[in-house]
């Protein structure tokens, strides 16, 4: 018979055999944030769609097509978060963290969620982790964040990944660029998908991150923003190659990363992985100057950057490295009779409570079974105890 209760598309399930490779993870990342003074910041996973709507951008796919909003019993309308930058900036001006000395350091795990088209390393809940520095606007604080996201791949082992770099440039920088761009793909106008058609005028960057192939190919000869910085934003981009250089993080530039939302600004970064196919951005990140104040706080600069777990562990599968060990008892015991039983159940809870990891087979099964048991749990030890034992 068919099961009517299967998983929503685009979900997956992560059972006992796989999460011990998921907690590898996390922990590492947990490790190297720690090693940069990064704090943990944990924010709920729906929020007001407006938020979303106002920070990442109402012509964006993510708000456009891909966000999960309902109404709750009084009529509000809510979003499942789509990304983490949004939540921790809100709860960063909503609970007054800029009080204190700047920048705040902050790091987060957690699920989001987005109606997309499921493929390899894409899923509509996906588990991020991600940084935000927030309060101030030095390039050595750009450096630290991409030098934080490279430490973290090294920390896993990965080889086959390349840091890609780019500067938005300021808003008056985007302003020049944007009108250059409006000017190149006028020209190619009717052959644009619907979504740039619309976007043309609105947020022509955007045109070039869409994925349609037609679209791709008309925005592989577009200007580049790199040939519109002004003075400052050309300065600030060519500290941070050299700062990047100083530490030994191999990079390339690519004037093409826009990032798909709209709080970005000046620099921008990818970390790509040619083991992913097209969904290869392993890390992706950059400056959102003015966030903070478009969402209530001050007028303080703010960097970060966000990854998927999925593509991670892909990637880390690929290359053949270690994703940790599953956790196994120290001890199995195995009983023979009914005393041995009742006295190994006692023994057990003595043996948990020395913080020693132990278990058994409750049922009345013979030697044999029990001792198959004992070898597929992976204790090191077995304990016999009989009627023999006992007295």
């Amino acid at each position: 018979m068919e099961n009517r209760y299967r998983i929503p598309r685009g979900t997956y399930d992560i059972v006992p055999s796989d999460t011990y490779k998921w907690q590898y993870v996390e922990a590492l990342f947990r490790k190297v944030v720690t090693l940069y003074n990064y704090r943990e910041i944990v924010t709920p996973i729906f929020e007001r769609v407006e938020l979303f709507e106002r920070s990442v951008g109402d012509d964006t796919d993510i708000v456009e097509k891909e966000m999960y909003k309902f109404q709750d019993r009084k009529g509000r309308m809510l979003a499942l978060r789509p990304e983490g930058t949004a939540s921790v900036v809100r709860s960063f001006v909503e609970n007054n963290l800029g009080s204190g000395d700047l920048p705040v350091k902050l790091f987060y795990l957690g699920p989001m969620f987005r109606y997309d088209r499921p493929q390899k390393g894409r899923y509509r809940q996906f588990y991020q982790f991600g940084v935000e520095n927030i309060g101030s606007g030095e390039i050595s604080i750009d450096a630290e964040v991409i030098a934080l996201g490279y430490r973290f791949l090294k920390e896993t082992g990965l080889s086959n990944f390349i840091l890609q770099i780019n500067s938005l440039g300021c808003d008056k920088c985007s302003a020049d660029y944007d009108k250059a761009l409006q000017e190149y793909y006028r020209k190619y106008l009717s052959r644009l998908c619907p979504d740039c058609k619309n976007r043309l005028q609105k947020n022509p960057r955007r045109l070039l991150d869409c994925k349609v192939e037609n679209c791709r190919e008309i925005g592989s000869k577009a200007p580049s923003i790199l040939d519109y910085l002004d003075h400052e934003c050309r300065s600030e981009f060519l500290q941070l190659q050299q700062l990047l250089k100083d530490m030994k993080i191999p990079f390339e530039i690519n004037p093409r990363i826009v990032r798909g939302l709209d709080y970005y600004n000046k620099t921008a970064f990818e970390f790509i992985n040619n083991n992913l196919g097209a969904q290869n951005a392993l890390i992706g990140g950059g400056r959102y100057n003015g966030l903070v104040k478009e969402l209530g706080g001050n007028d303080i600069p703010g960097i970060g950057f966000a990854g998927g777990f999925e593509r991670l562990i892909i990637s880390m599968a690929a290359e053949g490295l270690t994703l940790g060990t599953p956790a196994f008892p120290i001890i199995f015991i195995v009983a023979l009779g009914e005393l041995a039983r009742n006295k190994s159940v006692i023994l057990l809870n003595e043996l948990r409570s020395a913080g020693i990891a132990a278990d058994m087979k409750y049922d009345r099964t013979s030697l044999r079974s029990q001792m198959k048991a004992a070898d597929k749990s992976g204790a090191p030890y077995s304990l016999i105890i009989g009627e023999d034992e006992l007295q």
